[in-house]
Formats: structure tokens, C-alpha cells, sequence
């Protein structure tokens, strides 16, 4: 059965993880751990821990059908409303913050919950020390000048514009159960999701960033369906690419994956994946998004068949 190593976070990864789901039984997501904001920039304030927003929706996208592990999907997904010490919290958050404080270790948190899930699968966070996110922006308030901003949150909604983003401490260590699982992986899936602080910095840690690169795997970049308010806004589907250029030059991929609506000029798109593409690597375009245009959202069943086809064109590099 092809192995699939997905790396990302947020609706980005959960939208991929549930495509995935649907071609193999053995994932392993693996996730960013630089979230500062909402319920689980409080809990990494508060604990010191991980942030446990993204690694929750992960471990959400792979549960079983089985209906009660579906009922305790809900329930980690289910958010506490009113306005006391919980309004706001993810019960899974809660849960999973317990579990981590508790075994002193995300790796056995996250096996734990997904053992209560019954996920196909594994998620693994891709640092397991909690890490930030500084970028370099112009724009910001009328000036040319170039500024600093720090924080997964600040660098998400900036109204400037992001050039370059690197992760504090700048050399973290990878959790090692990730780096195996990208060394054991026929495929590797990065994208889609928010670029700067959900895709790219899988790139920044260096032992990931050579896992990756090294890898025997087939590399899969899924881009965005739209270039999203704040850290990509006007961003063209080639300037996605010549970004994750730019963070990881030596980085080469086997196929580009883009919704054929999203791409206005493919030409442009096709020049710009030349550049990092693996002999024999393609541009697929196919329609992978969902019905509602009001919100931008991959199809998973659709994403599924799109990726079945690139993964049947471009078999495993294994020796």
C-alpha cells in the first residue's frame, strides 16, 4: 500500500488529509507547531506546550467512520461557547494540552488520541518543541521601508507584504518519528494551506528540510485554490512556486497539482514549475474544488481522484 506523508496545517492539511484518507490507509500528517493565536496560542501561553489547534484537526480528518469514533470527533472538534475561562477552547485542544502535559511527550499525546479516533494513520507534529515565526514585510504603513513582524498570526493577517519568513529558534530540532516517516514515504504531499505559516516552514527546519529533499519519495505540491487575505494577497499560482523556491532552492518535485479555474494562465504556471521540477515532473490541472465559490475550499473526493491520477502517472522512485 503507497505510504503518503502529508505536511502542512490547518484547513489546508485537514483538507488534504481527507483526499488522502480516501487512496490509503497509510498517512502520516505531518504538522506545523508555530500557531499563536485563539485557543491554542492561549494554551501554549498558559503551558508552555505545543499548540494543539492544527495537530487536532489533523487527527480529526483521519478518525474512523466507525460511529463511535465519529462521536468522539465531534466532541474533540466541539468548541466551548460563552464568555468564562473556556469560551473559545476546542475540547480536542483541551484534551490533547492534558494528555501532553501529562505524558511529557506530543508523540504519545497525539498516538493516544488518535488510538481513541481510530485514525488511519498517524499525526506527528513537525517540531516538538513549540517554534515562531518572524517575516520580513514591506508596505506596511504607507513606507518602502522593510520591517520585521513576528508571529504565526501577525505574519497571517499582515496588510504588507511578505518576502521571506525563517522560524525562532532558526534550527530546530525535527521530531524524529516525522523525519522516519518522510524517509519511509513513496509520496510526499506539501500543500495546500496558508504559504507562509502553514507550508513553508516544513521547509525551515533543517533536518525536515533534508529528510524531504533526500527523500526516495515522489513530492506532490498541491497549490491554493486563491491567494488568501494578508501573507499571499495578490499572489499568482507561479509566485506560490517561485516563493517555496526561493525558502528551499535545492528542493525539486515530481508534479505541481493546481485547480484548473485557479490557474488564469497555465503557460506562466508551467514556466514557473520548470524551475523546480524533476526530470519527467508535470503541471496537472484538474477541477479540485468544492461546488460553493463563497469560500474557497477543495473537494476532497475530487482532490482524491486528482491526486489517484498524478500518483498512477508517476509510480515510486524506490530501489
Amino acid at each position: 500500500m503507497t505510504r503518503v506523508v502529508a505536511l502542512g496545517g490547518g484547513h489546508g492539511l485537514h483538507a488534504t488529509l481527507s483526499a488522502v484518507r480516501l487512496l490509503t490507509d497509510e498517512v502520516t500528517a505531518v504538522v506545523t507547531v508555530a500557531d499563536d493565536g485563539g485557543s491554542s496560542g492561549r494554551l501554549r501561553r498558559e503551558l508552555g506546550l505545543l499548540p494543539p489547534g492544527d495537530l487536532r484537526m489533523a487527527l480529526a480528518a483521519l478518525a474512523s467512520d466507525d460511529p463511535t469514533c465519529t462521536r468522539w470527533s465531534e466532541l474533540v472538534q466541539h468548541r466551548f461557547g460563552g464568555t468564562g475561562a473556556l469560551a473559545g477552547h476546542a475540547v480536542g485542544n483541551l484534551l490533547l494540552a492534558g494528555l501532553m502535559d501529562a505524558f511529557g511527550d506530543p508523540v504519545a499525546a497525539l498516538d493516544e488520541v488518535g488510538a481513541l479516533l481510530g485514525v488511519r494513520g498517524r499525526v506527528l507534529p513537525m517540531s516538538c518543541e513549540p517554534l515562531d515565526i518572524e517575516a520580513e514585510v514591506t508596505g506596511l504603513g504607507g513606507s518602502g521601508r522593510t520591517h520585521r513582524i513576528r508571529g504565526q498570526v501577525a505574519v497571517a493577517a499582515t496588510p504588507g507584504r511578505v518576502h521571506r519568513v525563517w522560524l525562532l529558534p532558526e534550527a530546530p530540532k525535527a521530531c524524529e518519528e516525522a523525519i522516519d516517516a518522510v524517509r519511509d514515504a513513496d509520496v510526499l504531499v506539501l500543500g495546500p494551506g496558508s504559504w507562509f505559516t502553514s507550508v513553508l516552514p516544513h521547509l525551515l527546519v533543517p533536518d525536515l528540510r533534508d529528510a524531504i529533499i533526500g527523500s526516495r519519495a515522489r513530492r506532490v505540491v498541491v497549490l491554493n485554490l486563491a491567494p488568501e487575505p494578508g501573507e499571499t494577497a495578490g499572489f499568482s499560482p507561479e509566485q506560490h512556486l517561485a516563493v517555496l523556491s526561493q525558502h528551499a532552492p535545492a528542493l525539486r518535485v515530481d508534479a505541481v497539482l493546481a485547480d484548473v479555474a485557479a490557474v488564469p494562465v497555465p503557460e506562466r504556471l508551467q514556466q514557473a514549475a520548470a524551475t523546480m521540477l524533476s526530470p519527467g515532473g508535470r503541471v496537472h490541472l484538474a477541477p479540485v474544488a468544492a461546488a460553493d465559490p463563497t469560500v474557497p475550499r477543495h473537494d476532497p473526493v475530487a482532490l482524491a481522484e486528482a491526486l489517484g491520477s498524478v500518483l498512477t502517472a508517476a509510480a515510486p522512485r524506490r530501489t
